[in-house]
């Protein structure tokens, strides 16, 4: 059994690239792949996080192509993103999966399950907006702050709660976060971020009626966040849940744009009475 310090990062090769993976757990029920925030790898999940999820399931970490250590070019759209991960889950042969998006991730996790409802059983969405959702008013702060190599301080101020107790749970997600120190994960190069940051801008503007596109995610689907989401307005979250044919959303106070980084023990819990039903 290996754990999310100990996994070795392993390969796999679809279409024209190959994908850096970790995957670790209980394989029991469906696995359930997990898909990272703009410029994030395998090392920035939470082991608090993944380890509990791994209690009761197989979990897939996975670098999208560019990212990482995966070879190719970071694609320019969501969409683009989402025929990568698709590659991905067919070279594993994953008939039925679990999905968790996270910010970015949960946009690519989006635009995969409109393509690909049959295959995903739940779908989780936590810190992410809709194509064509609210931009954020903080995003000069933003930009400034979401670099590839952000440290603590900006860490702190973009995905938790701004309270004492906000920023005491940052210090711990940090160490945490950094616990791994062998096969780490590379940090992604200026290309790969520049194509995200383009992928990004082209998620503001809707294709066709406003969230009309959000009737095709048919799955049961769990919508998550933090109170003030200066990285994308929590706003979105209700949109999404508005939307979407069987949402359910939580908002947790006092935290940011990582609820699940922040409260890792209270969003398991969530997470698991969801998975479960």
């Amino acid at each position: 059994m290996h754990s999310h310090h100990t996994a070795p990062t392993q390969f796999i090769d679809a279409r024209a690239n190959r994908y850096a993976y970790r995957r670790f757990g209980n394989g029991a029920t469906a696995p359930m792949v997990l898909l990272q925030h703009f410029t994030g790898g395998l090392d920035h999940w939470d082991p608090a996080f993944t380890d509990g999820l791994a209690q009761d399931r197989e979990i897939i970490l996975v670098d999208n192509a560019g990212v990482g250590a995966s070879t190719g070019e970071s694609p320019t759209t969501i969409e683009g993103m989402a025929d990568c991960m698709r590659d991905f889950v067919d070279a594993l042969a994953l008939e039925t999966f679990d999905l968790l998006g996270f910010s970015m991730g949960g946009m690519v996790a989006q635009a995969l399950a409109k393509r690909n409802a049959s295959r995903i059983r739940r779908l989780v969405l936590v810190g992410t907006s809709p194509r064509g959702g609210d931009p954020s008013p903080d995003i000069a702060e933003v930009s400034q702050r979401a670099r590839g190599n952000a440290g603590l301080d900006d860490m702190a101020w973009l995905f938790f709660g701004q309270s004492e107790a906000g920023r005491n749970a940052a210090a711990r997600y940090w160490e945490r976060r950094h616990a791994r120190t062998q096969d780490v994960d590379p940090p992604s190069g200026a290309a790969t971020i520049m194509a995200q940051v383009t992928a990004g801008r082209d998620w503001l503007h809707p294709h066709g009626e406003r969230f009309a596109d959000l009737g095709l995610i048919t799955m049961p689907t769990l919508v998550a966040n933090g109170h003030r989401d200066v990285m994308l307005n929590t706003v979105n979250s209700y949109h999404l849940q508005q939307h979407l044919p069987h949402a359910q959303l939580i908002i947790y106070p006092d935290s940011g744009h990582a609820p699940h980084f922040q409260y890792p023990e209270l969003f398991l819990a969530h997470a698991r009475l969801f998975l479960e039903d």
